[in-house]
């Protein structure tokens, strides 16, 4: 085989996952093409046979896999395309229709599926001319590495075992990953007087956005007892047309908290299109994302295990930090990407430090007890079992998080890095902006940090701190903010203007 004739597929590596253009618009070519589809079936079939050493060329015995999707317009090509690349490997393919990407990895441990492997068809939050692949095994998620083998190896020349052809059955994945968190949530909150629907009484309306999380509130909620009127945009919909399937979007808990208000419901949930993230939101509207979420998932893992590690990313606020440390536990903050908190919060573990909960502030958040997958419905029935227990004692969920302070001002920008070879010149510019700090009266380095350059903020300046990164994949320096003082915001600006005045390639987007 001429390895030099294999199309290049790079482009659509997106860290631990694939990712592409599905469908062709006027401004966007497309790049997940049925002949690349087919060809990233034969690179799962090679990772699975040499990196994951299973016995992929055992006629007698062929590797079981799942097949999901989301609610994409495009996710029925790609299904059909990627199970004929599959079935040409000789595997034996689960058809599971409409899942969600942790539904899919618990096509591996559920042993009425017994996968060996899963590959979610989605592109999370993405606009809907978007799709891509998630790919898990037994042992927990693809990585960037095995991501980068598989398109090294995306072509027929390496499934070169055996003449046989697999085959397909369909089976209701979401029914079964559903009734598996129902029991979960009874068994959590143990409700003696009603523990078939221990959540009668309560009025929850979900936010699906038309993405696949529809299923909670009619497959979950309801069979809990829970009174799910009000729910909106439960049915699959890939044009998304009510607003952006996503926990972290503005648009969109907007619309969550106008229902939550209209119905006069007790709660609101919100996910994003596969699932693997949510928030949630109170009676009053109140979002509950982002560092509120963070600290009150923590308050129940702190609880229940004294004294954890809770592994978050690099743009958590101070408060959160003393938050968790009132709490008994300890905050380790880390690199931005989901995959980069799951691993820090394995590797903790190895080393004999305890962490149970890996999260971001984007909302995925993954639990040791649930295999470290992040899973934002079972971060849910996490907080429902919680919220039933609570309400025996007269109190609330958002009592959890009473002491969590909020910065007066939080900001984010996103600067652009306007030069060819972005990624030297950005890093080059993290240098000379330590330099810079340490040269500023109201300006301290934090000493312990793993992204970028995190700056405490003195007193004088209202407190609060400042943190410049890279952008994982863009020519872009996200810069966050948080101050505790009004106009404390545009005073750190001010301070900061004669080190972008002397980095003319660093444009601040205006206002």
């Amino acid at each position: 085989m001429n390895i030099s004739n294999i199309p290049v597929l790079t482009e659509l590596q997106n860290e631990s996952d694939i990712r592409g253009i599905a469908i062709e618009t006027e401004t966007k070519v497309m790049n997940l093409t049925n002949d690349r589809i087919e060809r990233i079936a034969y690179g799962f079939a090679a990772w699975l046979k040499d990196i994951k050493k299973l016995a992929v060329d055992d006629a007698h015995y062929p590797i079981r896999v799942a097949v999901g999707h989301d609610s994409r317009l495009s996710a029925n090509r790609i299904k059909e395309v990627l199970i004929e690349g599959l079935t040409n490997a000789n595997f034996e393919v689960i058809d599971v229709g409409l899942a969600t990407t942790p539904s899919m990895f618990m096509a591996t441990q559920f042993p009425a599926y017994d996968c060996d492997a899963a590959i979610m068809i989605t592109a999370s939050h993405l606009p809907s001319e978007y799709n891509g692949l998630k790919f898990f095994t037994k042992d927990g998620g693809a990585e960037k590495e095995d991501i980068q083998y598989m398109l090294e190896h995306a072509d027929w020349g390496y499934v070169y075992w055996g003449n046989m052809k697999g085959f397909v059955t369909k089976r209701h994945l979401l029914k079964d990953y559903s009734q598996d968190l129902v029991r979960k949530i009874r068994e959590g909150i143990q409700d003696e007087t009603n523990y078939e629907q221990p959540l009668k009484g309560a009025h929850i309306v979900v936010d699906a956005g038309n993405g696949a999380g529809g299923f909670f509130a009619t497959e979950v909620l309801e069979p809990l007892g829970a009174d799910i009127s009000g729910s909106q945009f439960l049915d699959p919909d890939g044009h998304f047309p009510n607003h952006i399937p996503n926990p972290d979007n503005k648009a969109a808990m907007e619309s969550l908290k106008q229902a939550v208000l209209e119905n006069q419901a007790d709660l609101g949930i919100i996910f994003d299109t596969d699932v693997d993230r949510s928030a949630i939101m109170d009676k009053e509207g109140e979002s509950i994302n982002r560092n509120a979420l963070i600290g009150m998932i923590a308050a129940i893992v702190l609880d229940e295990y004294p004294g954890s590690t809770i592994v978050t990313d690099s743009t958590t606020s101070n408060h959160l930090e003393t938050f968790i440390n009132d709490l008994g536990g300890k905050q380790h903050r880390f690199k931005r990407g989901y995959r980069n908190v799951i691993n820090e919060a394995i590797a903790l573990n190895e080393k004999g430090i305890s962490s149970e909960i890996a999260i971001e502030v984007s909302g995925h958040a993954a639990l040791k007890e649930n295999y470290f997958l992040d899973d934002g419905a079972y971060l849910v029935a996490k907080l429902l079992i919680q919220y039933a227990h609570l309400l025996k004692k007269g109190q609330s969920l958002t009592d959890l998080i009473a002491s969590l302070k909020e910065p007066v001002e939080s900001e984010e920008i996103r600067i652009q890095i306007n030069a060819s070879d972005f990624k030297l010149y950005g890093q080059n510019a993290l240098e000379d902006f330590r330099a810079f700090v340490k040269n500023t009266a109201d300006f301290a380095l934090e000493p312990v940090n793993h992204e970028g350059v995190r700056v405490n903020l003195s007193d004088e300046i209202g407190g609060g701190f400042i943190l410049l990164r890279m952008s994982l994949h863009e020519p872009v320096m996200p810069m966050n903010i948080e101050v505790d003082t009004a106009g404390g915001f545009t005073q750190v600006m001010n301070l900061l203007q004669p080190f972008f005045a002397a980095h003319e390639k660093l444009v601040i987007p205006e206002a």
